[in-house]
């Protein structure tokens, strides 16, 4: 074998035994992060939570009116979307027709409310006609956002925003949520039905303050009527 070809068959020698290094020290830099467990790094992002479906209807309330008022939602922009308003006046005053949804559970609370008298002309329990006209002592139908608390003629009282054509004017008409006398359930066994508002949302003490606790803070309320 001639010198050249001995250096030749050294330098080759050399330059495997330098592989073989990297590919060791490269071995153990990546076969300890997949065969043992790592300490997870405090400031790395927390995985994407899977997305709460909301009912296509929760229990008790008319799937169309609840479309309705999911569609208000989001037309509207609501930033408090945790638990909403919605006021089914097809049914009667003698019935609980206020609910309070949990948009994330789907669990909803419902309690008896009163319409204006000029929606009810003849008193018969049920809502004839909206208006959102001055004078007119009717409920008006659509989207609402809760506004200040306020003491008034009932004592503690929330204010509304109307957000529709159809109710814009119901900070000038002074239409609020506040309790009454003629809208306590026991209204029910001695008349069949409740008293009438001037077109606020009158309902009894003990619903007024949970109403109010739950939807405080600018969170919506959709009042309407399918049939």
């Amino acid at each position: 074998m001639t010198s050249l070809n001995r250096r030749e068959m050294l330098r080759l020698g050399a330059c495997g035994a330098t592989a073989a290094i990297i590919s060791t020290a490269a071995s153990s830099s990546v076969l300890p992060s997949l065969l043992a467990p790592t300490t997870p790094d405090p400031l790395a992002p927390l995985p994407a939570q899977p997305q709460v479906l909301t009912p296509s209807a929760p229990g008790g309330i008319d799937p169309q009116l609840f479309a309705r008022a999911k569609a208000a939602l989001d037309q509207h922009s609501i930033y408090a979307r945790d638990t909403i308003g919605i006021v089914d006046f097809s049914k009667p005053s003698s019935e609980p027709r206020f609910h309070l949804v949990d948009l994330a559970s789907g669990q909803v609370d419902s309690h008896r409310v009163a319409h204006g008298r000029g929606s009810d002309p003849a008193h018969s329990g049920y809502l004839e006609r909206f208006s959102n006209d001055f004078g007119s002592y009717a409920t008006s139908n659509g989207a609402y956002t809760t506004g200040d608390y306020y003491d008034g003629k009932y004592g503690l009282s929330m204010k509304v925003r109307g957000l529709d054509w159809s109710n814009n004017n119901a900070e000038s008409r002074a239409i609020v949520i506040h309790n009454a006398w003629y809208a306590e359930d026991d209204m029910i066994p001695l008349h069949g039905m409740l008293g009438r508002s001037e077109g606020c949302f009158a309902m009894s003490r003990k619903s007024q303050f949970e109403v109010m606790r739950k939807l405080a803070g600018g969170r919506m309320i959709y009042a309407d009527k399918l049939a």
